[in-house]
């Protein structure tokens, strides 16, 4: 089997922004990164061409990012939005800040949302979506009374931190129970913050067993919209969980892209 599907335009494979964290390379060098993973889920099951963006108003605009791309992967990354982006302040239980990130990504999904552009949300993604549309986060998960612990376990193999930890239950008939073709899945857990108060237009369609929201999407956009709070990314390819949820992040792209592409050609 080919290992690049087959979702694509006739002229080209969709083109996904691939949001990139800063890292520090060497303990010297700055970089902005993209996981593998995201670049494999992209490519070999979306059907799409995975770019990596420097996520930093410096380099790049939204508008930019919005002509130049036909969807976009927000990933996970260690650091979390920014409290005041929620109108809170400031603690040490928030952890680590990329300032630069929140100022592409959050008026960027405010901007697909608005245009129909699709993008599928992981982990922060997930969080900023939330954040994006006027929600707010928990900044540690584990001390609210009654959740567990979804955090990455500090030891083991990557496959023993990104295996199936928990399920999650979808809403009856709802838009990932259609999706998925069952109510309830396994996922992956890697996360310490999470949606505290959801944005008016944000549905929660997926729950862990203590409560903890871990699948949405927008009310009434006109576009893609699915996020989730597990890492998807990881064994895309394999398992039956995150396949479906990359295929259709991809077609939604190429129909965007195809779409793009008849404008343009009826302006010509």
């Amino acid at each position: 089997m080919n290992d690049i599907a087959t979702c694509r335009t006739p002229d080209r494979r969709p083109v996904v922004g691939i949001i990139g964290n800063m890292n520090i390379l060497n303990a010297e060098y700055a970089v902005h990164a993209g996981g593998v993973m995201n670049s494999e889920a992209v490519a070999q099951v979306a059907g799409c061409l995975p770019l990596i963006i420097p996520s930093d108003p410096r380099f790049v605009s939204v508008a930019e990012l919005l002509d130049l791309c036909d969807g976009f992967l927000l990933t996970g990354g260690r650091p979390n939005v920014h409290p005041s982006e929620y109108g809170e302040e400031e603690t040490p239980a928030h952890g680590d800040f990329d300032r630069c990130r929140d100022a592409i990504t959050l008026p960027l999904i405010r901007a697909c949302v608005e245009r129909g552009q699709p993008f599928l949300g992981i982990c922060r993604g997930f969080q900023e979506v939330n954040v994006a549309l006027g929600g707010t986060l928990y900044p540690e998960i584990r001390d609210l009374p009654g959740r567990m612990n979804h955090r990455m376990p500090p030891d083991g193999s990557l496959a023993e931190k990104f295996a199936l930890r928990h399920p999650v239950r979808f809403t009856e008939g709802g838009v990932f129970h259609r999706l998925m073709g069952a109510p309830e899945v396994m996922t992956n857990t890697l996360h310490g913050q999470g949606i505290a108060r959801p944005a008016t237009r944000i549905v929660i369609d997926g729950h862990a067993p203590d409560g903890t929201p871990e699948a949405i999407y927008v009310r009434d956009a006109p576009g893609f919209t699915l996020s989730v709070q597990w890492h998807p990314e990881w064994n895309a390819a394999g398992d039956p969980v995150s396949r479906p949820l990359f295929t259709a992040f991809g077609q939604a792209a190429a129909d965007w892209a195809r779409a793009r592409r008849g404008v343009v050609a009826l302006r010509a």
